[in-house]
């Protein structure tokens, strides 16, 4: 587990560090599998660089991108994300997201994404 812990870190480390595709090239498997909540998953290195690509360069504003949490077990770890940006396709998006990943051969075979796909309901405004 501490072996997972240290890769998860390192992983993270990068990410914060802007570095997310190296993070993806290191760390991902050839045949990881990729899912957003109960959406069919993305399987494949290649078909998930191009989402993580497309993803990246959507974003036109990153105003916080923090670690709140990790967690490592038997073959997985988690990571709880609070994100705040700006997508040329989605608008402001504020939200925490946990993310779980699957390793063998201190790679990521698979992992989902879990966070709150419906806006929050805004404040009335006084009058």
């Amino acid at each position: 587990m501490e072996n997972l812990l240290n890769k998860i870190n390192q992983l993270n480390q990068l990410v914060l560090q802007g570095r997310a595709m190296d993070a993806f090239e290191q760390y991902y498997d050839e045949q990881v599998s990729m899912q957003e909540n109960a959406l069919p998953p993305t399987v494949g290195k290649a078909a998930n660089r191009q989402r993580e690509l497309e993803f990246y360069s959507n974003v036109s504003e990153l105003r916080t991108l923090h670690v709140l949490d990790v967690a490592a077990g038997d073959g997985v770890t988690m990571v709880v994300w609070q994100y705040d940006y700006t997508h040329k396709e989605w608008g402001v998006k504020n939200y925490t997201q946990v993310s779980v990943q699957h390793w063998r051969d201190d790679k990521i075979v698979r992992e989902q994404f879990f966070y709150d796909s419906v806006a929050a309901p805004q404040p009335e405004l006084a009058a």
